[in-house]
């Protein structure tokens, strides 16, 4: 599982990246969101790499 927080305002981005950035959940500054981790993930998170903070987490630290 993937945990993404956006650390990068979505002003000034082009609109294919502000609308990959909602399809991820994430609209403000510091919103947090966990994805799955696969392929349609990972390029989503390519796509806007440089306004987010990726980090890997387990399952049991997500449930715990």
């Amino acid at each position: 599982i993937l945990k993404l927080t956006l650390v990068k305002s979505l002003i000034g981005s082009k609109k294919d990246q502000i609308a990959t950035a909602h399809a991820l959940g994430l609209h403000k500054i510091g919103n947090t969101t966990l994805q799955p981790d696969n392929k349609q993930t990972e390029g989503k998170i390519n796509k806007i790499v440089h306004l987010l903070k990726v980090e890997r987490t387990s399952t049991e630290e997500v449930q715990g």
